[in-house]
């Protein structure tokens, strides 16, 4: 329902269900989207921390839970508690599950486009990444692909690379992933990474609207737009980021996060 836009209904079912079963973490999480795509950031963590020795136990989808709480604290610009809840239960005991890798890359990724350093933190992740196989699954990929820039790594750069083309001559679904997505969207984190954003923006720009295509929640997928964003305001490229902005500014209106990137394309063209 969330995904589909019925937010109203999705957030009542969710809270239904999480009163029939406080130990359902899929509820919870139902929940927390709805929050997330309204900008209801104090809410959203409100709703997550109101309870959490209910949906994190025995839950597959505990650490993904946590995730969207760092979320929450990330649009408000609360660096310190979302790295506290990255080395606590989002990454703090180092997976190598796939689901798990993902959520500790994106959330690194998102601080590492708001200029925050964070350390030996790019390089453990980096590690466990190297262990996964590259190419079986795009959405992986690209997450894989911002451990390896962020730790500046460059021969699990060129691996990875290496076997999304192989990747891309098969005829399965990932394949056509992979070709439409996942190949343009890793190399555009990689040319981020060298500071190319130009080249990021035009990597990125053509893939926005089937960004679906490949996988991810709304929620999940919104790294790719603040990517975006984020080069376009370090290209100067001052119509494209007032453009980006104002976008994000009319979809979440009461963002700490959008109300930032609309003073920095103002700023652009003051100078």
């Amino acid at each position: 329902l969330e995904e589909m836009g019925d937010y109203a209904r999705a957030e009542k079912l969710g809270r239904m269900a999480v009163d029939i079963e406080p130990r359902d973490g899929w509820a919870q999480h139902a929940v927390a989207h709805v929050m997330e795509t309204q900008s209801r950031q104090k809410d959203g963590i409100a709703w997550m921390r109101a309870n959490p020795e209910a949906w994190t136990k025995e839950s597959f989808l505990q650490v993904h839970n946590w995730w969207h709480l760092a979320l929450f604290h990330y649009d408000l610009g609360e660096t310190e508690q979302v790295l506290a809840l990255y080395d606590g239960p989002i990454y703090g005991e180092r997976s190598t599950l796939a689901l798990n890798m993902v959520d500790a890359s994106a959330i690194l990724w998102r601080l590492h486009l708001g200029g925050v350093d964070v350390g030996p933190r790019w390089a453990a992740l980096a590690a466990n990444w190297t262990k996964a196989s590259a190419g079986n699954y795009a959405f992986n990929d690209a997450h894989a692909m911002m451990a390896f820039v962020g730790a500046g790594q460059e021969a699990p750069v060129r691996a990875l690379l290496e076997a999304q083309r192989e990747a891309m001559h098969g005829n399965d679904d990932n394949a056509a992933f992979t070709r439409d997505v996942g190949h343009p969207l890793t190399l555009a984190i990689k040319a981020f990474g060298d500071g190319n954003y130009a080249e990021t923006l035009r990597l990125i720009r053509p893939i926005r609207a089937i960004a679906h295509r490949f996988g991810g929640s709304h929620a999940q997928r919104d790294v790719i737009d603040l990517t975006l964003i984020e080069a376009a305001l370090r290209s100067g490229d001052h119509a494209l980021a007032t453009a980006l902005a104002a976008e994000r500014a009319l979809a979440r209106p009461d963002s700490l996060l959008s109300a930032l990137f609309s003073r920095r394309a103002a700023d652009l063209s003051e100078n």
